[in-house]
């Protein structure tokens, strides 16, 4: 059980030092990663910053994700649930053009610009407070893998260990301190959970 995300952070900086990992950058994905990412970054002497993704919701329930997409429109799909659920394509590209849209409005919100920084050549570990689907994850991975990274870590408190088994091949290495078999949701592993704002997430990008 974690205190709070500034607690999981401080665990997983020593974890991450422990293991000898260098990095130029930690990209957290806001808002929840950033006090988590935070302390990760200054572990490593590494820059912070972000990378976004928006889950894609299903039709009649958003919180079901039927993929993520990036800020630049690089996307994940869970094709086994659309076709499950019998999700038309028009309704994916819909939903995937929103969302996307919607991320490169938060990561302007956040940079200023709606591009990531230069990542071409550079160590990057990549932070969020937890993974349950690992849908958004994926996307931002994706995204950086395109952007050239030397090498791409994902590091995270806590996840579900079919998202943890499943990210593997998205990253060069994946860290997650607990993935315990009885994970419901993230926030089920903080004593203190609530909210992040974005002033509170940009502060930790300015601090």
């Amino acid at each position: 059980m974690f205190e709070d995300r500034a607690d999981a952070g401080d665990r997983l900086a020593a974890e991450l030092e422990r293991r000898g990992l260098e990095a130029d950058v930690v990209l957290g994905i806001p808002r929840g990663a950033l006090p988590v990412a935070k302390p990760v970054a200054n572990a490593l002497e590494a820059d912070l910053d972000i990378v976004v993704a928006r889950k894609m919701g299903a039709p009649g329930n958003p919180e079901l994700a039927l993929g993520a997409v990036a800020s630049d429109g690089t996307v994940w799909r869970n094709d086994a649930l659309i076709d499950q659920l019998d999700v038309s394509e028009a309704y994916v590209e819909d939903v995937r053009t929103m969302e996307a849209d919607n991320a490169r409005e938060k990561l302007a919100r956040y940079r200023e610009t709606d591009e990531l920084p230069d990542l071409a050549g550079a160590r990057v570990v990549v932070v969020d407070d937890g993974v349950a689907t690992g849908a958004t994850a994926t996307a931002c991975l994706r995204q950086i893998r395109e952007a050239d990274a030397a090498s791409l870590v994902l590091a995270v408190p806590v996840g579900s260990p079919s998202a943890v088994d499943s990210l593997r091949s998205e990253a060069d290495d994946v860290v997650a301190l607990r993935t315990p078999e009885n994970f419901r949701a993230v926030g089920q592993f903080y004593r203190t959970f609530g909210q992040v704002s974005d002033a509170d997430a940009i502060d930790y990008l300015e601090s």
